[in-house]
């Protein structure tokens, strides 16, 4: 039995009647395949004769189990999905089947997509292990024993230094102000109420927060005997490419004033523990899986890979490289369509190619080696479809 998680779904204008269905399959799928949606063998299946009472003659490969219910569907100038019922089992293969509806796709396919057998494949996997829910604040264990290690580390940056995740209904003004604005707190006499005064834009203005209350903030400040204060934000960039302050870094002096080279440290120290947090949260895999089909928008894969079948349900998408015969690796970001799991446990995944690497023309470099792909598949169809 198949699993099916259908994440990214299509657009579909519905067809009203039956005939409008039968009229599509006449005049555009004489010649065109028709295929068992959700096999991962990618069945075909055909139109054997079509009846007075709007059912279909269907043939199937003889060896393939089909559902009571299943849906073929084919591309002529849209994608197209059609839900058939099995009411007749007329021998192997061969079905008596009525149509219960059909739709089809709101745009057109943007890219050729053909198979691969060999020319390439996907490796050095990139993938978090846990969904790091920032914007809900929902951080897991090994996230937090992170931020744990890393302010025992640098303790002695300060006087007091400390790190923790910014509530998402924390009640201090100054941490909802940072967790709302990403913006730092620098205060450098904290006896002096004009230093709680925003420097500029990029920090936040304590003494607007607090308003005709500062006197009070400025006395138990002083009161504890703390001379100046510096919060940094830590950012997080999520799946989404999404920048959310999701916690902070506080360090307060007793016997010294801090000075805006203290603000950068505490800065690049709150880059260095981002990179700590992903580093932490990433599975790292060099196996080598197979690319099913491609196109220049997406692929679909078959993971068995152990580990990665562990993670990668959980995610939203990871980058990997795509490694061609004869040329350098092509880093991509794919976002995950489709998951599809067969009897065996393995993982057939849709996925769109949502970003590339930093490397310079890589997208490019991509279709590049695509192109030549693309013109010998697109030759190799027409003469297919000239022979019938």
């Amino acid at each position: 039995m198949f699993k099916i998680e259908q994440r990214k779904p299509r657009e579909f204008n519905s067809f009203e009647a039956v005939e409008d269905v039968i009229n599509l399959l006449k005049e555009q799928f004489s010649t065109r395949k028709l295929y068992v949606k959700y096999d991962v063998e990618k069945a075909e299946a055909s139109i054997n004769e079509y009846n007075e009472d709007n059912t279909l003659m269907v043939v199937l490969d003889p060896n393939y189990q089909a559902e009571k219910k299943f849906v073929i569907y084919g591309l002529s100038d849209k994608y197209v999905e059609i839900d058939l019922e099995i009411v007749e089992d007329c021998g192997p293969g061969y079905y008596k089947c009525k149509i219960i509806e059909a739709r089809r796709a709101v745009e057109g396919r943007r890219d050729l997509r053909f198979k691969l057998n060999g020319e390439a494949v996907a490796t050095n996997f990139r993938i978090s292990k846990h969904t790091v829910e920032v914007s809900r604040f929902n951080i897991p264990t090994s996230i937090k024993v992170v931020l744990d290690q890393f302010q025992s580390v640098n303790l002695k940056f300060s006087d007091k230094f400390n790190i923790d995740v910014l509530s998402a209904d924390t009640k201090d003004p100054v941490l909802r102000s940072i967790k709302n604005s990403a913006k730092t707190l620098f205060v450098s006499n904290l006896s002096d109420a004009e230093t709680y005064k925003a420097v500029d834009d990029e920090f936040i203005d304590v003494a607007q927060i607090y308003g005709h209350d500062l006197g009070q903030l400025v006395k138990k400040n002083v009161e504890r005997g703390f001379k100046s204060m510096i919060i940094v934000p830590v950012i997080y960039i999520t799946e989404d490419e999404k920048s959310v302050p999701f916690a902070y870094i506080q360090a307060i002096s007793k016997d010294e004033y801090f000075d805006i080279d203290k603000v950068m440290e505490l800065k690049i120290m709150s880059l260095q523990l981002v990179e700590r947090i992903r580093d932490a949260n990433t599975l790292y895999a060099s196996v080598h899986q197979q690319i099913v089909d491609i196109c220049r928008g997406g692929a679909k894969l078959k993971i068995t890979d152990g580990e990665l079948k562990k993670y990668i349900p959980k995610s939203k998408g990871f980058i990997f490289d795509i490694v061609f015969k004869l040329q350098a690796p092509l880093t991509i970001y794919g976002e995950i369509k489709t998951i599809i799991m067969d009897q065996e446990g393995d993982i057939f995944l849709g996925v769109d190619f949502a970003g590339n690497s930093s490397r310079k023309d890589e997208i490019k470099r991509f279709y590049d080696v695509l192109k030549p792909m693309e013109t010998e598949y697109k030759s190799k169809l027409i003469k297919s479809i000239k022979s019938r």
